[in-house]
């Protein structure tokens, strides 16, 4: 596999090697495998990406994603209006549902996380900031394809998690465009398996709130 996105052969080959990571730590034979490179230019590439801290390895000798990418994502979204004016809603939900909640936009094929707020439950839904996830699993990704439900809330149960279940409502600019979904999500056991009855107009409520913080 030789395709290139940026037309920098080295750049693209290192953005594969943090993508095949995304999931979970991987060996250096397990890294070539996931990414078609070869053995020599995979171990030069995660090398530096490691001295870079974007790599580390863990304490099997895996290489796995580094603390800094957490520092640059962290970066990323404080720089991020949306969810910076998304951020006292969100903890608006939180607070009132006792779940953890996210935002998320869409991005190609996949929606990212740029802004989450964890439940104070110890047992809970942790969404890393930056997570990239698909669009076709979880409500939150059916409100980015469109899929908006009657009462302005979809829900899922157990579609990318199992045991866990989410609510999520659309956020959209003055003009009606499509920016974003709010979602809250949590463990079956506490959200039950029709997590809108209880979650819903909360939902609908935040994403309001946003919409107005975006007015402002």
């Amino acid at each position: 596999m030789d395709t290139t996105v940026s037309g920098v052969g080295v750049l693209d080959k290192a953005v594969r090697l943090l993508d095949a990571l995304e999931g979970r730590p991987a060996s250096l034979a397990e890294l070539v495998a996931l990414t078609d490179l070869p053995r020599p230019t995979a171990h030069r590439l995660a090398c530096a990406l490691e001295d870079h801290g974007l790599l580390r390895r863990d304490p099997d000798g895996r290489f796995a994603l580094g603390l800094r990418l957490a520092a640059l994502g962290r970066a990323a979204a404080d720089g991020f209006d949306l969810a910076e004016a998304a951020r006292p809603a969100l903890e608006s939900l939180v607070t009132e549902t006792g779940e953890s909640a996210q935002l998320y936009v869409r991005e190609g094929d996949h929606r990212v996380c740029v802004l989450a707020l964890e439940s104070t439950h110890g047992l809970r839904t942790i969404v890393p900031l930056g997570a990239r996830l698909p669009l076709d699993r979880g409500s939150g990704g059916s409100v980015l394809l469109g899929h908006t439900g009657e009462r302005g809330w979809i829900e899922s149960v157990g579609e990318r998690v199992d045991g866990v279940a989410s609510v999520s409502a659309p956020v959209a600019d003055r003009n009606g465009l499509l920016l974003a979904a709010v979602s809250v999500s949590g463990p079956v056991a506490r959200t039950t398996r029709s997590p809108g009855r209880r979650y819903g107009p909360a939902v609908v409520a935040a994403a309001m709130a946003v919409e107005a913080a975006l007015a402002d």
